[in-house]
């Protein structure tokens, strides 16, 4: 008796790796994997960037098209990050050249606690 797993694999070119299986069957996940790697690249640059109390009120990033947005956790604190990104444009150019821009939003940080 043979699975059809056994033969589908006989009859498509051979995986040699997770890697090249996911990357055939779930091109999502390779999405969702280059985004949080972006993710974690930008929160480190700015944590490297801006002043300790500044990152801390960093409620999320996220890069769209080429663009960095970096959500704020309210609107004066948006004000104050918006002043500090420009002034860190430029380095962020020479950081990624493939970067249109920064741009700040607001996105409060939720306050209802996980259970």
């Amino acid at each position: 008796m043979r699975s059809r797993a056994g033969s589908r694999a006989r009859v498509g070119a051979p995986l040699h790796s997770v890697k090249d299986l996911l990357s055939r069957y779930a091109p999502a996940l390779t999405r969702v994997t280059e985004k949080a790697e972006k993710q974690v690249f930008w929160s480190a640059w700015l944590a490297a960037h801006l002043p300790a109390q500044l990152h801390g009120r960093i409620s999320g990033i996220t890069e769209r098209e080429g663009t960095v947005v970096v959500f704020a956790e309210s609107a004066a604190w948006s004000a104050r990050l918006r002043y500090a990104l420009l002034e860190l444009e430029d380095t962020a150019r020479a950081a990624v050249p493939g970067l249109i821009g920064l741009e700040v939003r607001v996105l409060p940080r939720s306050s209802k606690k996980a259970p």
